[in-house]
This record gives structure tokens, C-alpha cells and sequence, in this order.
């Protein structure tokens, strides 16, 4: 006698999992002890086991039902059927992959527009009234405050790596 528990367990499913086939017919009614507990025997171990094989191939449930309870019924007709919905599957996630790498291929797909360059925002600033020393103030604020986000937003704006560090040297003295 096996309990279901331990059908389950030789398995790999969980309890409420065998529960659940019992109930929709894959597996049949167990018999019941004096105590009213399930009981399985070994031909309910062998028909699970093989239930758990086809799951594995990703059939459906309907599909292993069909397989397991017609003997006659052509098993291989159902495995062509699978093997051609895997094939399917397949070349549609070749799909995906071949798109994901065109776009890794494409490493500017990933990088914003430029549209602000160093001229432009020194323009914009001067004609909101600021003046060379502000903006000198204003470098010195940002890169005392936040100086990875002011390296950043240099960079942003295309600035020669040269001109940063010297931006950012008078940035920290001023």
C-alpha cells in the first residue's frame, strides 16, 4: 500500500498534484484504507510515473489521457503533434534571439538622442541671465554636491574628456 504522500513524493509532485489527477480522471480513484485514507498500489505508481514522463515532453493533459487510456489509440501520432508545436516554439524563440541581437549589434539603439550640446546649454544659460561666473558657481555647486551626476551630465553634453577633468578641477577650487 502506498499513501499518497508517498505516491507523490516517489514522483517529484506535489500531493495536491496526484489529488488533482485523481480528480480530473488521469489517475484512477484510490481505494481507501479501514481509516479512510487513500491507497495506492504499484500499477497507480507505474501509470504516474509515466504521467510525469509526457508532462516532461509538455503535453497536455488531455493529450497524456488519450495516450494512457487507449492503448490502441497511436501514441506516435501525439508525439508528432508535440514534436511540431516544440518545432514551432522553437523558431519563434530563434525569432526573439535574432532580434535581441541585432539590437545588442546595434549599441546605439540604446543611447539617447543627442540633444543638447555644450554650446547650446551655454546659450540657453546666458539667456536666463547668467553670466561666466555664474555658471562658474554653478559648476562648483553641482560638483561639490553631487560630483558623479556632474561628470555625467559633461559627458552628456559631449565635452571632451580633457575639458571635463579641467572643468571639474576649477570646479573643486572655486
Amino acid at each position: 500500500m502506498i499513501t499518497v504522500t508517498t505516491l507523490a513524493r516517489n514522483c517529484g509532485l506535489s500531493r495536491s498534484a496526484v489529488l488533482y489527477y485523481e480528480s480530473i480522471g488521469l489517475l484512477r480513484p484510490a481505494g481507501r484504507t479501514e481509516g479512510n485514507y487513500r491507497k495506492y498500489g504499484d500499477k497507480d505508481l507505474a501509470r504516474l510515473k509515466q504521467i510525469c514522463v509526457y508532462r516532461g515532453m509538455g503535453l497536455k493533459l488531455a493529450d497524456i489521457r488519450s495516450v494512457l487510456d487507449r492503448p490502441d489509440n497511436d501514441a506516435a501520432a501525439v508525439l508528432k503533434r508535440r514534436l511540431l508545436e516544440l518545432d514551432s516554439e522553437i523558431e519563434r524563440l530563434r525569432g526573439h534571439q535574432r532580434a535581441i541581437l541585432k539590437l545588442l549589434r546595434h549599441k546605439n539603439a540604446f543611447k539617447r538622442t543627442d540633444m543638447v550640446t555644450k554650446e547650446k546649454w551655454i546659450s540657453i544659460m546666458k539667456a536666463s541671465g547668467f553670466t561666466e561666473a555664474d555658471m562658474n558657481r554653478w559648476h562648483a555647486e553641482f560638483e561639490k554636491s553631487a560630483p558623479e551626476e556632474h561628470q555625467e551630465f559633461l559627458e552628456f553634453l559631449h565635452i571632451p574628456a580633457e575639458e571635463i577633468r579641467s572643468i571639474r578641477e576649477w570646479s573643486r577650487k572655486g
